[in-house]
């Protein structure tokens, strides 16, 4: 097993997914314990069918019970006659318990979520928790005689993670629900969990691929830059689907039928950089997904690039800054709430965004305006070749603010875009960023009509 010191993010530093074990009472064999997994990692989820988690017992404990998780194998327990435990293993595997297992009058709070985590700098931290509680038997019976579990690990919902052994903290502290009474577990122990790509999987997840407005080539993912291993088993057109899907097939988001692509990757990532403004420059962002079995609830798009320090204007994303990164060049993008945060089986989400231009910095050589490093739900995309990156024509044409002011101008332009478009002339010169909400969006009809030429490329990458 990997050390957790190990299994480190550069762009995620203090990201990890703690588990804390607090007994909060003695019983005359053992104890009653609660324990909460917590994520607290800013980009990276725990997505269906949820995590696992699992120790090795010091000694010869059981569980007697447990309450909002369940053991996935009993063991051998043919020593009781009477009164026969949840789970003997002496190594036992946790999974959480599916919604509406479970009457809500005997749920925990923050239980029976089929394992799924939100990250912590995407949605409310309610999402990030889950609690389970446990009643343990044969075991020590004071803070003196218990012993702590070892081995513990962490799939999420595969491998990835690695573990520190438990770690002995001072108690835990509750405050009643009125906040006027505070009380303290037995005693607490602390596991911490981190991630490391390479536990994770022998081949990426995602592809980038890339396009500019001032050169007609289109660099697509690499060929195989997933593995081609589904290359035989995929689908070539949407009427095929029905004939390979049964009702009763159960989807553990595990298993893929994927879109046939050269690339054969689920996800696939375009950064189309659509326009050269004087100060200011465009680009556009699909993310598709070919699973025709998957969807992606609440998605996240993690982008490093040296200018995200200055983007001005985001349309249909919700962005921000990852807070650790000291060079101030990676950004976390995520769904609007009710709006786009569901990517769906073989469609995709767009957003379009705004950058401040460094005259310093910004400079079309050496595919500087390509993003450096792209993350779709915490795994790393493959990024093409540097070398295969759309090259620069001798003379680029920077668009002349008169030109796009003129743009603005337009007679046909219907009055939400109209409004939108004063709102972009508005704001260009100011730094905070504007995020335009979902259905006001650049990939409406007349936004559409006006950049034609910047847009090609997106559309013809949807089944490459």
């Amino acid at each position: 097993m990997m050390s957790s010191l190990a299994a480190y993010d550069l762009l995620d530093p203090n990201g990890s997914i703690n588990i804390i074990w607090d007994i909060m009472s003695w019983k005359p064999d053992g104890y009653l314990a609660t324990v909460r997994i917590s994520n607290l990692q800013m980009y990276r989820q725990i997505r269906s069918p949820g995590w696992t988690i699992g120790w090795t017992w010091a000694n010869k404990e059981v569980i007697w019970s447990m309450v909002g998780a369940q053991a996935i194998d009993r063991g051998d327990c043919s020593n009781f006659k009477t009164n026969i435990p949840h789970s003997c293993e002496t190594s036992p595997a946790i999974v959480d318990l599916l919604p509406g297992s479970v009457p809500q009058n005997q749920q925990l709070p923050n239980c029976c979520k089929g394992g799924v985590l939100g990250s912590w700098g995407q949605r409310d931290k309610a999402a990030t928790v889950s609690w389970f509680q446990v009643s343990v038997g044969h075991s020590g019976t004071s803070r003196k005689t218990v012993k702590v579990p070892k081995g513990f690990y962490l799939l999420g919902p595969g491998a990835g993670y690695a573990c520190s052994s438990a770690v002995v903290v001072p108690p835990s502290v509750f405050l009643s629900a009125d906040g006027r009474r505070k009380t303290r577990a037995m005693t607490t122990w602390t596991v911490t969990c981190t991630y490391s790509p390479t536990l994770a999987s022998k081949n990426p997840n995602c592809c980038v691929s890339l396009s500019s407005f001032y050169n007609p080539m289109i660099t697509p993912c690499s060929t195989c830059a997933c593995g081609c291993k589904d290359k035989h088993n995929c689908t070539k057109r949407d009427s095929e689907i029905s004939t390979l899907l049964k009702p009763n097939l159960v989807m553990d988001g595990e298993t893929q039928l994927l879109q046939c692509t050269q690339h054969m990757c689920p996800i696939q990532v375009h950064w189309h950089f659509k326009v050269n403004y004087m100060k200011h420059w465009r680009v556009k962002i699909s993310i598709t997904n070919f699973n025709y079995w998957l969807n992606y609830s609440h998605w996240n798009l993690v982008v490093q690039h040296p200018n995200l320090n200055n983007v001005t204007l985001v349309y249909n994303f919700t962005y921000k800054l990852l807070p650790y990164h000291s060079t101030s060049d990676t950004g976390v993008f995520y769904g609007v709430k009710e709006g786009n945060e569901l990517l769906m089986e073989a469609e995709n989400v767009q957003s379009e965004m705004i950058f401040g231009k460094d005259e310093k910095e910004f400079t079309l050589d050496q595919g500087w305006v390509f993003p450096r490093k792209v993350y779709f739900n915490g795994d790393e995309c493959l990024m093409p070749p540097p070398n295969s990156y759309p090259f620069l024509p001798n003379s680029p044409n920077p668009i002349h603010p008169l030109l796009f002011a003129a743009a603005l101008l337009l007679p046909n332009i219907n009055n939400k875009t109209e409004a939108m478009n004063s709102l972009i002339a508005k704001n260009l010169c100011h730094n905070p960023i504007i995020t335009i909400p979902f259905g006001v969006d650049s990939s409406n009809k007349d936004l559409k009509s006006q950049a034609t030429l910047q847009d090609r490329g997106t559309s013809a990458l949807e089944h490459t």
